[in-house]
């Protein structure tokens, strides 16, 4: 099953904030669930690195498609901030060697499958850029983001000030990370904070729904899609599409376009081999 040298449930098992099932609701799509309920999921030091621990094992994993990302519901938190105790504590030289990356921010970012946010409360601070920093953003409808920082005297570090103006556009990003006021879950989706929102009964279904319309489709197409919207941030457009046209070409040299034209002329489910 797995072509890595780690299983990422049972990488899962040895955290004790972070914990992992694969395909227990829908084949090749891994739910990795941030716990911490006694601070609301909120990110510490050891949930940062169980974390990063259990994203390494799942882009190893073949088997995993697509990542759900979402909070304890005991918490009634996605990820209620980051932990304002260690906050304190620290020092400008010490928030340097903290904020050096990749930190999990980036790794989510970057990560080479689908990730998406299955916001089931409230995401603020540090909890709301990392849901920035998955692919696709969808919230419970009780659900408030915001980037609450200044209220604190400093700022957002995980990259608030930079992806969430690409999100939602300079003005309400400066409305937002001025002010720190928290917006519900409806008027995240009005300004393109998130992409969808659901109530209880329709959430879970829409996340797995759109997890599994992924997880069907080729890894190695799903990678290359991915990384050729990421650039279009970064290029100008000239540039994007002679990437995207590299992109493209790159992917006629694999099994999964052979297999996928084949299954459309034979009418048939692909069988992808990821490769």
């Amino acid at each position: 099953m797995n072509n890595g040298d780690t299983n990422p449930e049972a990488v899962g098992d040895e955290c004790e904030t972070v914990s992992v099932a694969v395909s227990d609701r829908i084949e090749g799509v891994v739910t990795v669930t941030l716990s911490r309920p006694e601070a609301r999921n909120a990110l510490d030091a050891r949930l940062r690195s169980e974390l990063s621990d259990v994203l390494a094992a799942i882009a190893d994993d073949d088997c995993c498609r697509v990542v759900v990302l979402t909070g304890d519901d005991e918490g009634k938190a996605f990820v209620a901030g980051a932990d304002v105790t260690e906050l304190r504590e620290r020092g400008t030289l010490e928030q340097r060697e903290v904020s050096k990356r990749p930190r999990i921010y980036e790794t989510i970012a970057d990560f080479p499958k689908p990730v998406i946010a299955h916001i089931n409360g409230h995401a603020l601070g540090g909890g709301c850029e990392l849901a920035q920093a998955c692919d696709i953003r969808i919230a419970h409808e009780q659900a408030k983001l915001g980037q609450p920082e200044i209220n604190l005297g400093i700022i957002p570090g995980g990259g608030g000030t930079q992806r969430l103006p690409r999100l939602v556009g300079e003005g309400q990003a400066m409305r937002l990370i001025l002010s720190g006021e928290l917006i519900d879950a409806q008027e995240a989706a009005e300004i393109g904070l998130v992409d969808e929102v659901h109530n209880e009964e329709s959430l879970d279904e829409r996340v797995y729904g759109l997890a599994k319309s992924m997880a069907e489709k080729s890894p190695v197409a799903l990678e290359f899609a991915k990384t050729a919207i990421q650039a279009s941030v970064e290029m100008d457009l000239s540039s994007g599409i002679e990437y995207e046209a590299e992109l493209f070409s790159q992917l006629f040299a694999t099994e999964d376009k052979n297999e996928g034209i084949d299954a459309f002329f034979e009418d048939r489910d692909p069988n992808w081999q990821g490769k």
